[in-house]
This record gives structure tokens, sequence and C-alpha cells, in this order.
């Protein structure tokens, strides 16, 4: 298990070699992988398939499995394909890989081919979730739960002014998912 078909973009052939990992194996710091690395949120099919840029979310155990949790605004591109189907990816790069996340973190997969302006390596998983040859650790995810953060709910209304704007109405999805690990 851990290897998919491989995926041809632009008549290149790209090879991916990641194997399944548990929980345990994972080494990782997930509060500097997800918020100083950055991960690449990636959703929809091998013929159409978005990616952004998400420095928001988290790991941990819930309802007895490992999940992971990322919040993702409605306006992003990324966020249609997500809604559409039930299952993808969590994609850590490296730290070398910034020039990658500026790209995929500031335009739109509707005005732009991310993954030619990025030269991203786009790699189909076994499951037909979409990562990338660049990909250092894989988290291949299936929807849990997801709602909408409400501004009423904030305990600590002092988050509403540091992170939205003034008279801004707050729209975010949080979305827990189920994930098997590749490194």
């Amino acid at each position: 298990m851990g290897r998919g078909k491989i995926f041809s973009f632009a008549e290149t052939k790209y090879e991916w070699n990641m194997k399944e990992i548990s929980v345990s194996e994972l080494q990782d710091n997930m509060f500097d992988a997800i918020g100083k690395e950055w991960m690449l949120v990636t959703a929809g099919t091998q013929d159409k398939f978005n990616m952004m840029t998400a420095s928001w979310g988290g790991t941990g155990i819930l309802w007895g499995k490992p999940v992971a949790f990322i919040f993702i605004r409605p306006e992003r591109y990324t966020y249609e394909f997500i809604e559409e189907g039930d299952k993808l990816t969590l994609s850590f790069l490296g730290e070398e890989h910034k020039d990658i996340h500026k790209i995929c973190g500031s335009k739109s997969g509707r005005d732009m081919d991310k993954v030619a302006a990025s030269g991203l390596k786009p790699y189909v998983m076994e499951d037909g979730t979409i990562s990338y040859e660049q990909a250092r650790l894989v988290l291949v995810c299936k929807k849990l739960y997801a709602d909408m953060i409400q501004e009423d709910k904030f305990v600590d209304k002092l988050l509403i002014n540091r992170w939205y704007v003034k008279d801004m109405v707050i729209y975010i999805r949080c979305i827990f998912l189920k994930y098997n690990m590749f490194m």
C-alpha cells in the first residue's frame, strides 16, 4: 500500500515512493509542520482538482481515531472541491518549498493553473486523492464532520477583532478529517 498509479501531467511522468505509516511512527511536531512549514490542502479528482496553502489546523485523537482539522473560507476555490467530495489530502512539502506555498496561498485556481505556475508534480493516490511528488508527508483524509464557525459562539471576543475585519461576517468552515499517513 502507499503507491498510487503514476500521474501524467503535461506529458511528464512522476514517480512517488512513500509508504503508509502509523500515527506512532510520526516524528514530526505537527504544531511546526502546520504553523511554520504550512500544508497544501488538495481536493478534487484526477481530472479536476485544486489546492491551497493552509496554516490553520491541527491533529489529535477524536472519536477514537487520529484526526486532522482544517479551516477553510467558502470563498476559496478549493472549498468547492472539498464540499463536492468526501476525501482530500494534506501535503507537507518541507520548508524548502515556500515558493510553492506562496503561489498556492495567494492565487486562485479559478484564474490560473497553479500546478504549472508552481512546478508542483501531482500524484494520484490509490484512493484517487491527489498529492505531490514534492511531498515529504501526506495525510490522506476522509471527512467526518464539518460546521461553520459562528461569531456568537466566540467566548474570547478579542479573537474577532484580531483575526477578522470590522463589520465582516465571519464565515469559515471547520472540517474534521480521519486520516492515513504516508511518508
